[in-house]
């Protein structure tokens, strides 16, 4: 019989050359299947109903979406061992697993969006060929107009945008490849910024003397920080994952197709992407509640008008 660490080995080398997961996601996997395995006395592979049963009931002490990414890991788990033929049954199917409760995510009105923008252009007036404000416009641009993760912008390779050609081919999750959309906007203002990059530097945004590594992702959360600040904007309310969701919101509110955003974004499943319609359901809620007639204290403000 197989040990657990073997058919844990076995199942994230799987992940990770079948499914392409990424690095992160990986060592998440295995750290959750090390720790149900131990509890179990190194019976995980050959864990039945009972025994998962028992699992369940020592997770639940924890957080909802702990508890449910743990008993994900261990379904997956169990599944693969029966399609590879290391188990006859499946008991993972019967594990009940807490509803993890996903909060929408944080996003920006195009009016706080206009607001950035406009700080921005003051900067770029006032110093029209300061490296630093050009390359604060080229992420900038990038970021609300392309949807990247912050991963993906700061590792972009240097010729990434081109004169004319509309996209770009972005290495996403899991070493995945997509295309994204450029506009004319981005792309000056990236080949403003390009002109500032040696042409050996391997990254679009180097980072250090040699310009072998790329700016870090702290240092981008920093700038972009800044320039709220700048902006009026509270620092606490925006991040560069923020304004790929303003992206996102804004696209879907201009009538987009959920899949072509769900294409924009890399997401793998759509129901990730669907969130954001959830976000834009809110807005609408939250504008009812507060402009509609018969919310509370509207009327009474009328009256006392009058």
């Amino acid at each position: 019989m197989i040990t657990d660490r073997q058919a844990i080995a076995l199942f994230l080398d799987h992940l990770a050359s079948e499914r392409g997961a990424a690095k992160n996601t990986i060592l998440a996997y295995g750290r959750d299947l090390n720790q149900a395995s131990d509890w179990l006395g190194g019976a995980l592979a050959s864990a039945d109903a009972a025994a998962l049963a028992r699992l369940a009931r020592h997770w639940a002490p924890l957080a909802r979406a702990s508890a449910a990414r743990k008993g994900s890991a261990v379904r997956q788990f169990l599944a693969f061992l029966m399609a590879d033929g290391l188990r006859r049954d499946d008991p993972g199917r019967d594990l009940a697993l807490p509803q993890s409760a996903r909060p929408l995510p944080k996003t920006l009105g195009a009016g706080d969006v206009e607001r950035l923008f406009a700080a921005l252009a003051e900067q770029l007036a006032a110093r029209p060929e300061d490296p630093a404000v050009l390359r604060l416009s080229a992420l900038f641009e990038l970021l609300y107009g392309s949807g990247l993760r912050a991963t993906e912008l700061v590792a972009l390779p240097r010729g990434s945008v081109r004169a004319g050609r509309g996209h770009m081919v972005v290495l996403g999750k899991g070493n995945k490849e997509r295309l994204v959309p450029v506009s004319r906007r981005a792309e000056a203002a990236v080949l403003a910024w390009a002109q500032h990059v040696p042409e050996t530097a391997k990254f679009m945004f180097p980072a250090g003397r040699g310009g072998s590594g790329h700016l870090s992702r702290l240092r981008l959360w920093q700038l972009v920080k800044a320039l709220a600040a700048e902006a009026g904007i509270p620092p606490d309310r925006i991040s560069p994952h923020v304004l790929r969701h303003a992206f996102a919101t804004h696209l879907l509110d201009g009538g987009a197709d959920l899949r072509a955003v769900q294409m924009l974004l890399g997401h793998a499943d759509i129901a990730t992407t669907q969130i954001y319609t959830h976000v834009a359901s809110a807005a609408l809620v939250e504008l009812v509640n507060t402009r509609h007639p018969l919310a509370d204290g509207v009327a009474l403000r009328r009256e006392s008008a009058q």
